[in-house]
């Protein structure tokens, strides 16, 4: 590890061996984490290590949320150590969704890359958001989700292409009880993969308040969904049919009004039917034909 000062063994790991992982783009820019594949108890995993304090408490809250939220939607939290703001999760190869096209395109994996598989992914996505919209600490939002190549980030691939959930460092809680809602960073928000209720809604003339700014609930998740299944559905053979047949829901999704669009749980329902439907008429065909 004398290579890496990003990756110091403390006495929460008996031995560690590191190299670089390629980061994402968006993580890149980040710089706020060193993160390297490793090795602990002979098993590889992935080390994250904080690198600026500055952004201390943002990585403490990834931790709690990585602890309390595990399950089959999070990535394994192996292990941590809080004094050197360090974690270790169980590594997947194929990294983060941004690297699904490349993966799928790959000449050994042709045999997945079909939309019966990739509407399988969407449903895991929607799945994901709808645990986290239902989790065990209250209704969290992901909020690093400002474009697509950042949402896609926080998710990795794992090797039996399934996914889940990776950075949590931003999941703020909804609580209506309380009247706690969420805004996402401090920072004027633009283009239309945002919801609209993340958008400055004073107009041009007035110069950005983050204290005028009105905060939101979870269905800024929901806003994004299209866009990201889509992403997902890729230019395959069959994956227009897909868009067809999903095209009443991700309208839905695209309500202006936040309260008339679905819930996570409408979309998952949606989706999963969808997805039974079209590969009980494809199995069907297929009988015809034989």
């Amino acid at each position: 590890t004398k290579g890496h000062p990003c990756c110091l063994c403390s006495p929460c790991w008996m031995l560690c061996a590191c190299e670089s992982l390629q980061l994402d783009e968006a993580q890149l820019q980040a710089g706020q984490v060193c993160v390297f594949l490793s090795e602990w108890n002979e098993h590889k995993v992935a080390l994250s290590r904080l690198s600026s304090l500055e952004m201390k408490d943002d990585f403490l809250h990834g931790l709690e949320m990585l602890k309390s939220l595990q399950s089959r939607h999070i990535v394994t939290l192996v292990g941590y150590c809080e004094d050197d703001s360090t974690i270790l999760t169980e590594y997947h190869p194929f990294g983060s969704l941004n690297n699904l096209e490349e993966t799928l395109n790959l000449s050994k994996y042709q045999n997945v890359n079909s939309w019966q598989q990739r509407l399988q992914l969407a449903v895991e996505y929607v799945s994901i958001l709808n645990y986290l919209h239902h989790s065990p600490v209250g209704t969290r939002v992901m909020c690093d989700s400002n474009d697509l190549p950042k949402t896609l980030s926080q998710y990795l691939l794992t090797s039996n292409f399934s996914i889940v959930a990776n950075d949590l460092d931003a999941l703020p809680l909804v609580n209506r009880n309380s009247q706690t809602f969420v805004k996402c960073g401090h920072r004027e928000l633009h283009g239309d993969f945002v919801a609209p209720e993340q958008l400055w809604p004073y107009g041009k003339d007035a110069p950005f308040q983050d204290d005028l700014m009105p905060s939101y609930d979870e269905k800024i998740d929901i806003w994004k969904i299209p866009d990201v299944s889509s992403f997902l559905l890729g230019r395959v053979e069959g994956s227009d049919m897909v868009r067809f047949h999903l095209f009443d829901i991700h309208k839905a999704c695209k309500s202006q009004a936040p309260a008339e669009r679905p819930t996570a749980q409408d979309v998952l329902d949606a989706y999963q039917n969808i997805l039974h439907s079209l590969r009980d008429s494809v199995t069907s065909q297929t009988r015809e034909m034989l």
